[in-house]
Parts: C-alpha cells; structure tokens; sequence
C-alpha cells in the first residue's frame, strides 16, 4: 500500500504532518477528516521533497497587514453578495489585492476550497492572518447561510479596529517626537556643550553658582556611567519582557495601568468597545451566547477585564442575565449594562450590543483625543524646562563675571 505525505490543521488551527498508509490521496482525505483534521497538502511520499516541505510552511507563516485583511474582506463580501460562486469571489479577491502576500493566501485558500473543504477549515491554515474570531464568524455564517452579511459586519469590524488602532498611533507620533528630540538635545548639552564651558569657568578660577556646580556634577557623572546607564535600562527591558511571559505578572501590571488616573480609563474604555462590538457581530451573525462571550473575551487585552468577561459568562451559563452578570463585575460602563438590559427586554440583543459598541468606540475616541490634548503640552513645558535649567546653568557664571568686571 502506497504512503502519501500530509500536512493538515486541527480545528485550534495548529499544523499537523506526517505519513499515512492508503490506497488514494482522497482516502487519505477522509481518514483525516474522520480524526478531525484539516488536510492542506496531500503528496505522495515518494514526490515530497525538503524544499516542498521548506516552502509549505514558508506559506503558512504568512502573515497579512490589518488594512489589506479589512480591505480584502470587504473585497470579499461585496463579491459574493452579487452572487458570485465562492471559489470565483476568492481568486477575485487575490487578483485585486495589491499586496503580493494576499495574493498567495487566497489563491490557495481557493485551492482547498474548490477541493471540498469548507472555508473555515480552508482559512484556518492561517491563523496569523484569521484570527480564532474571524474563522468562528465564518463558521457561523456557513451554518446560517448569512456568508455575505457575516463578511461585510467583519469588514466593518475590521475596518473600526484600524481606525481606532491608527488614531492612537497618530496621537502618540508628535509626543514622541518631541521626547526623542528633547532628549538628543539634552544629551548633546550634557555630553559635548558642558564640558567645554566647564574648561573655560575653571580657567577663571571663581566661585561657580549652585546650579552650575549640579550642572557640572550631573554632566561628569553621565559621561563617566552613560553606557551603564544604556545597559541597565537594556537589562530592565529585558527582565520586563520575560516576567512579561506569566500570567501573574500581566495582571498585576495591567491592574496597576486600570488604575491610573488618565491612561486606566482610556485602557477600559477601549477594551469595553472592542468587547462590545465583538459581542454584537457575533450575536448578531447567530451564534450562540455563550459562544459569543467566550470568543469577545478573547479579544480583550486587559487581563482584569478579561477576566471579569470570563465570570460573566460562567453566570450566564449558569441562568443569569447577561445584563446582571455584567453588572456583577463592576468593570464593565453603565451604557453597556443598560443597553444589554433593554435588548434582553425587547428581544434586540444585538442591535443593542451594537448601540453599545457605537458609544463606547466614541467615548474611547475621545478619550484618545483628550489624552493626546493633555500629554503633548504636558511633555513641551517639562521638555522646555529641562532645557531652561541647562542654559541657566550656563549663562549664570556669565552673569556673575559681567557684574564683578562692573
């Protein structure tokens, strides 16, 4: 009996490989799906090659930019909205994409959906790029038959996510900029300005003011520990980023960062919006409650809040209402829980998770907007002050030498 070579994904979506023994490649098909595997690539065990095996998975590691996974879906579900049969919509949707990487990911998912396979499994080859939602949402939607509504709710979805995600980033670029900039000038002055005005008050021999004296002192001892200074704060990056790694350590700091007067509830504010709007577009594609809030779960970053969404759920497997079990955490906003209510009580609980999500994603903009508002003046007058104290620190002995020569 001839072997053939596979590579498969399981339904958590990690690679399977290794050797059956069968009569023909689609044998080999259902012995994989009966253990329940998704087969990727079936090869006679003659015909693989190292280099075959080397680029397969070279391909699974592929990973697409958030802005091409949202415009490709909504390149997706506007296709087959129009009727489209699916493996066409797919190729369509490679060829449209500028990104050469988009191209070879849907081409292949194409592949493996013309050979049978459903396109959750078929996408699941990539968790890089589609996430454990994505596929669920999908999953969903082959279930229900709502393939088009369940891809344009995910591109909205997607779409929000970059927006929120670029808005933050923009927000930040001109503070850091101004930080990094302060801080090479500053560095500059201590380093090389400092020390030649140092020469030139020593050579006067007079009493040097307080404040140059510090300034002097400060200058010596940065250019004589500098690189220390460099390695210890490589060495403190480096132990936060392993500590980084336990679960206990993550929580602890991200409770200590929900507490913080400004950066906590803009960190709960933008977790609560992407619960939310996780919760609506799953509720509202037709999966199951509890599916939904262990899926939304996922998706927050904050550990406490994640937590608190994971007890909720444990209530309402146990009968409570989604709106109480809300309630019960004391993390989740007021809006949240009173719409949850209203929809629970009308039978509109997901166009109401989806008003919900609305509000909070606008409270976290502009709670984005204040932040912003508040640090970038913030961090000019401290920067602006720094540099204030070095030029008196310099000019002062100038000063004084003016009024004894007067």
């Amino acid at each position: 009996m001839p072997a053939f070579r596979f590579e498969a994904v399981d339904v958590q979506g990690k690679p399977r490989r290794g050797l059956i023994d069968a009569e023909s490649s689609r044998q080999v098909r259902d012995q994989l799906r009966a253990q329940g595997l998704f087969p990727t690539v079936i090869d006679a065990a003659g015909a693989a090659s190292a280099e075959g095996a080397g680029s397969g998975y070279a391909i699974e590691r592929l990973r697409l930019p958030a802005a091409q996974l949202a415009l490709s879906t909504r390149q997706l579900a506007t296709l087959v909205r129009s009727g489209m049969p699916l493996d066409q919509a797919l190729a369509a949707a490679g060829e449209q994409a500028d990104d050469p990487r988009a191209a070879t990911i849907y081409a292949a998912v194409r592949a493996q959906v013309a050979a049978g396979e459903p396109l959750a499994g078929a996408l699941a080859r990539w968790p890089r790029t589609f996430s454990e939602l994505y596929r669920g949402l999908v999953a969903v939607a082959a279930e229900t038959g709502q393939l088009p509504e369940v891809l344009e709710r995910l591109a909205d979805y997607l779409e929000a996510r970059q927006a929120q995600r670029q808005q933050f980033t923009l927000a930040l670029v001109y503070p850091a900029l101004v930080t990094v900039i302060a801080m090479a000038v500053i560095t500059v002055l201590l380093v090389y300005v400092v020390p030649q005005i140092v020469s030139v008050y020593q050579q006067s021999r007079q009493t040097l003011p307080w404040l140059t004296r510090a300034l002097i002192a400060v200058s010596g001892s940065f250019r004589a520990t500098g690189w220390f200074w460099l390695a210890g704060i490589a060495a403190a990056w480096g132990a936060f980023a392993l500590a980084n790694r336990r679960h206990a350590f993550r929580a602890r700091w991200h409770a200590a960062l929900l507490r913080a007067p400004v950066v906590g509830r803009l960190v709960t504010a933008v977790d609560t919006a992407r619960f939310a709007s996780t919760l609506a577009i799953l509720t509202g594609s037709g999966a199951p409650l509890l599916r939904s809030l262990d899926a939304a779960r996922d998706v927050v970053w904050a550990l406490p809040i994640r937590a608190a969404a994971g007890a909720a759920a444990a209530l309402v497997r146990e009968g409570v209402s989604l709106a109480r079990a809300l309630k019960e955490q004391r993390v989740f906003p007021p809006v949240l829980i009173h719409l949850t209510a209203n929809g629970e009580a009308s039978g509109q609980l997901a166009p109401m998770l989806e008003r919900a999500a609305v509000e909070l994603e606008r409270e976290a903009a502009r709670r984005i907007s204040w932040f912003a508002a508040l640090l970038q003046p913030a961090l000019i007058v401290l920067m602006g002050a720094i540099v204030l104290v070095l030029v008196l620190a310099v000019m002062l002995p100038i000063v004084s030498m003016n009024q004894l020569i007067r």
